[in-house]
């Protein structure tokens, strides 16, 4: 029996996602969170073979808490669910140790392959993914501005070029705006940006956040 966690801010989602699984054998659901420190505390007392988790929760940089799950669980598998569908996201998800990454579009099918898959200790990505992820090897291999950005710093130049003001971004991340400020700082900084419209039109030009109106 393969024990699965979830963590996804919104309780439909979840409950959606337990319907699933309830529903197909091999699989128990032992645990839910629905922001970054409820899942840190949810991995380390609950033991669990894969987490099913949600980039864009409250309270932390999904990345970041990828990361962080890895550093303190290795053997814990993670299945990224995400809305966010370009290539940018799932290639840092990949870096941080996660093992699979699908749409939430995706179907409940693909969902209970990637996790059998992922359980078995092998790494799953969608086709369309694989897709995107394919072109993009064909792009050239100077870095661009946008990936000089730490992951934090990528999640806030989403925010931005999506239209959220520095409050609303710092309420989502459960920061101050003094720091949503700094970090915008250290974006235009680091992409040799002059101002936040620079930062919308660099984002459009090169079709990074093609859902920013999903935020």
């Amino acid at each position: 029996m393969t024990k699965v966690l979830l963590a996804d801010d919104h309780t439909l989602v979840r409950d959606g996602l337990r319907h699933i699984l309830e529903g197909t054998s091999g699989f128990e659901v032992v645990g839910e969170a629905y922001d970054g420190p409820t899942t840190i505390s949810l991995v380390r007392g609950t033991p669990a073979d894969v987490l099913v988790l949600d980039l864009s929760m409250p309270g932390r940089n999904g990345i970041e808490l990828v990361k962080q799950i890895k550093d303190e669980l290795p053997g814990l598998r993670v299945l990224v669910l995400t809305m966010h569908a370009e290539q940018q996201y799932a290639v840092r998800a990949f870096k941080a140790g996660a093992s699979g990454y699908l749409t939430k579009e995706s179907a409940s099918k693909e969902l209970v392959s990637a996790l059998t898959k992922i359980s078995a200790g092998g790494v799953y990505v969608s086709l369309s993914m694989a897709e995107r992820l394919a072109q993009s090897l064909n792009e050239p291999t100077d870095m661009l501005p946008h990936q000089r950005l730490s992951d934090r710093e990528f999640d806030v130049f989403r925010r931005i070029a999506a239209g959220q003001t520095i409050s609303e971004i710092a309420h989502e991340l459960c920061v101050s705006a003094k720091t949503v400020s700094t970090y915008k700082t250290r974006i235009l900084e680091k992409m040799q940006m002059p101002h936040e419209a620079a930062l919308v039109r660099y984002a459009i030009q090169h079709k990074l956040f093609e859902d920013s109106e999903d935020l």
